[in-house]
């Protein structure tokens, strides 16, 4: 059924308003009627001055989902966990895993930073989730849990590895996106969306068959993409008919410009320091 109104402000990214910090990095602040939830921290040094810009109380925060591993989302795990004695912390057992970017012979470490493992050990067991399927994060906001790939998966030609010697592709399994439902329809949010879109989407329609895409918001990971790719990305959101689209950390300044004139006036540039109401 429609809920009600929400909010998302975004704390962290690569790109930011004037007066804020911007860093390699995604972090979301949803209120929801059943909630709020922290999406991400970001890679950590952004989030507590942005955070306290915006008037966003991180004690508040009823659970903090982490979209997966890398260390670009989980960096301000530390700060965030360390604002509330009350989150229940959701993610994918992958999401701890050893994991490092290798290209031309060099191996550079994005894992989770070891103080964010830390933080996550040290957290009472009540309060730590691993998610294995779909499930609500607070009531009304739901989380995908591990999106299955029938169109394949992304991960080919990645520089992503759980090695270091670039022998084992990291399939990111750990990828999660996040939803809820407003009187206008779905609004889809994105960490890096490494399942891919058009899976990611295709996981979305299949938990809630026939509601419009109000939004879709979050990191797309076409930064590196080609032209190919990101028109490919584009159709396959253009398929979907969202009423906004907003573009945030991975989604790259040539998809930006591709999605802003696909979508012209349903096109809005993210960053650090906005708010968005739904």
């Amino acid at each position: 059924m429609p809920g009600a109104r929400l909010a998302v402000t975004v704390l962290a990214d690569n790109e930011a308003r004037e007066g804020f910090a911007a860093e390699h990095g995604l972090s979301l602040w949803i209120e929801a009627p059943g909630g709020n939830v922290l999406f991400d921290t970001g890679a950590g040094k952004a989030l507590e001055d942005n955070a306290r810009r915006l008037g966003v109380d991180l004690a508040r925060t009823d659970a903090l989902v982490l979209s997966h591993g890398h260390y670009d989302h989980t960096g301000g795990l530390p700060l965030a966990l360390a604002a509330t004695e009350r989150a229940h912390v959701h993610l994918r057992p992958e999401a701890v895993l050893p994991r490092y970017c290798v290209e031309e012979g060099k191996a550079r470490p994005v894992h989770m930073p070891r103080e964010a493992m830390e933080a996550l050990e040290a957290l009472a067991g009540e309060r730590l989730h691993w998610a294995a399927e779909p499930f609500q994060a607070v009531p009304g906001v739901w989380v995908s849990g591990p999106v299955p790939r029938p169109h394949g998966d992304v991960g080919p030609g990645w520089p992503f590895f759980l090695d270091a010697e670039g022998l084992r592709p990291d399939p990111i399994d750990d990828d999660m996106a996040l939803w809820t439902d407003t009187p206008e329809g779905l609004v889809l949010v994105l960490g890096c969306c490494h399942a891919g879109l058009e899976n990611t989407l295709e996981a979305l329609e299949v938990h809630a068959p026939g509601r419009p895409l109000r939004a879709v918001l979050g990191g797309m990971h076409l930064m590196h993409s080609g032209p190919g790719d990101i028109a490919r990305a584009v159709a396959t959101l253009q398929s979907r008919a969202p009423g906004l689209v907003v573009p945030l950390h991975c989604t790259g300044k040539d998809a930006a410009q591709a999605l802003s004139a696909a979508f012209g006036e349903r096109f809005r540039q993210g960053r650090a320091g906005e708010r968005l109401e739904f």
